[in-house]
């Protein structure tokens, strides 16, 4: 863990600019009282003219609380325009941050952090006094005064409680006012500025919309490119759902226009077809997320879906022969539309043929020969390769183990994305391993904290959606993102299907997602 600069340097404002300032200090002081009721740390993470963005992490060094208030003054007349990890209100000088609804337990040395973007003009001094529910923070006395030595490392105990993101925005937001940014008309060019997807405007964006199943099978079954309609009318009907985002599953082998496809569903006629649906969601303001679903290579393992080598159903991991060279022509013909997101594989199990979670995460990232899987593999770093040696800046999603359900080892474990532009996918069903808040709360919301975080897939084979409601929800209170599987016309027991028709009439399952999108956005 880094250690904080001295207290004397977050009073010069040079040291304000992209730099972390811990404000705890204890016991620097002779005669200082032992431990405080609180401990603070404020840092500006990014600084620009007239704005910057900020973070927060309060220590809990007393008694267990059930919810929590901080507060503190900023000197210099600065002004919060919007702010995550809490409630965030202003009066005059004074800030408030209040709990959210899943944070609110902080227990003896636990911490909790927030974020929020402000603005400032003339100096942008920091905070020096703080409250914790109306308790002084970093002293339980009167306040020392700290001498010029280092202060003492914060806690290191990991938080019990999901975090708000440091590091900064990979660019500014472009209207650093009191109010949050205005967010672009239509599909959004997304970038990871921290733990939240932003627009060209700097306006954080979610990810909320519907999976549209069929360009992964119809092709290398012979059948045609989709599952039932994708003129203009279906994709309007979509977008009715006041959903912002399609998830459209592939086939490698029918973009590379492989022999064991028809020629008439295969390469230029099949890409052809998928940039026509590309081009009617982007016309109806929502973004299209391309994901790689059906790959290559033989595996007849544990879980196994099909003993065919071809793209006939769901590899464990995706094949070297093919994928990388599929991730470079889909790149190729989408990286001059930022709007465009790449999902690079639907949902890998390596850990179903491994021995031990440690091969199943570095086969994951690092591909190559894995254990049980007898093709060579492409890991998630070679895909990420794949795309950025086209140039493309193009969002990229990364899934997780356990189809897509485990994301527990991700952060230890992700690619290097040059683009600095990478977020994390997951899939959760009511049958899933990790299918409740406990789960949610101990694997994902870490992650979360760090990196955006889209559930590219939820779903239940019940046709109701009472499982999804409580996904939903435990997304919302945390500004996440989600798509419903499936816009199709199926079974829903078979496989959750969110319509009975093309029209947008919604299936039992269906009204749950379609009411919830129409309430987030009436």
């Amino acid at each position: 863990m880094r250690h904080p600069p001295r207290l004397s340097a977050l009073l010069a404002g040079a040291a304000l600019t992209m730099a972390s300032t811990a404000l705890a200090v204890v016991g620097t002081a002779a005669g200082a009282s032992a431990a405080p009721a609180c401990t603070v740390e404020y840092s500006v993470t990014g600084q620009w003219s007239g704005g910057f963005q900020g973070a927060v992490t309060v220590t809990n060094n007393s008694s267990a609380l059930t919810s929590w208030s901080l507060g503190f003054d900023f000197p210099a007349g600065q002004v919060v325009g919007q702010g995550w990890g809490g409630k965030w209100s202003q009066s005059g000088v004074s800030v408030t941050v209040v709990n959210e609804s899943w944070n609110g337990a902080l227990g003896t040395g636990a911490k909790v952090s927030g974020g929020f973007i402000a603005s400032w003009t003339g100096a942008n001094t920091a905070p020096t006094s703080f409250t914790l529910n109306g308790t002084p923070c970093n002293t339980d006395g009167p306040t020392p005064t700290p001498t010029p030595t280092t202060p003492t490392t914060p806690p290191t105990t990991p938080p019990t409680t999901p975090t708000a993101p440091t590091t900064p925005p990979t660019t500014p937001p472009t209207t650093p006012a009191t109010t949050p940014p205005t967010p672009v008309t239509g599909a959004p060019e997304l970038t990871v500025s921290g733990n939240r997807f932003t627009d060209q405007n700097g306006a954080t964006r979610r990810l909320l919309g519907v999976n549209r199943s069929g360009g992964e099978f119809m092709c290398v079954q012979g059948h045609g490119f989709f599952d039932g309609p994708v003129d203009d009318a279906s994709v309007r009907a979509i977008a009715d759902w006041k959903a912002n985002t399609v998830r459209i599953p592939l086939n490698e082998e029918c973009w590379l226009g492989l022999d064991n496809i028809k020629p008439e569903y295969r390469g230029a006629n099949y890409i052809a077809a998928v940039k026509d649906l590309v081009a009617k969601v982007l016309a109806h303001g929502m973004t299209p997320v391309v994901e790689l679903h059906w790959t290559y290579g033989q595996y007849t393992g544990n879980s196994s879906g099909c003993s065919d080598m071809h793209a006939s159903c769901q590899k464990p991991m995706p094949d070297a022969r093919y994928t990388p060279a599929f991730w470079t022509s889909v790149a190729n013909t989408f990286k001059d539309d930022g709007r465009v997101v790449f999902d690079l594989f639907n949902e890998p199990y390596p850990d179903r043929a491994a021995s031990t979670a440690a091969q199943a995460w570095t086969c994951w990232r690092d591909g190559g020969t894995c254990p049980g899987i007898g093709y060579e593999v492409a890991g998630m770093q070679d895909l990420v390769d794949a795309v950025r040696s086209t140039g493309a800046k193009n969002l990229v999603l990364v899934p997780g183990l356990a189809y897509s359900n485990d994301l527990s080892q991700w952060l230890a474990y992700r690619p290097t994305d040059p683009a600095g532009n990478l977020a994390a996918a997951w899939h959760v069903y009511n049958f899933n391993t990790c299918a409740d808040e406990t789960c949610w709360n101990t694997t994902l919301a870490p992650v979360a904290a760090q990196v955006p975080l889209l559930a590219g897939e939820i779903g239940e084979n019940t046709c109701g959606h009472a499982f999804v409601d409580r996904v939903m929800k435990w997304f919302d209170d945390r500004g996440l993102s989600y798509l419903g599987w499936t816009w199709n016309t199926w079974n829903c027991n078979s496989g959750p299907a969110l319509i009975t028709s093309y029209d947008g009439t919604p299936t039992a399952f269906g009204i749950g997602l379609r009411d919830h999108l129409r309430a987030l956005n009436p």
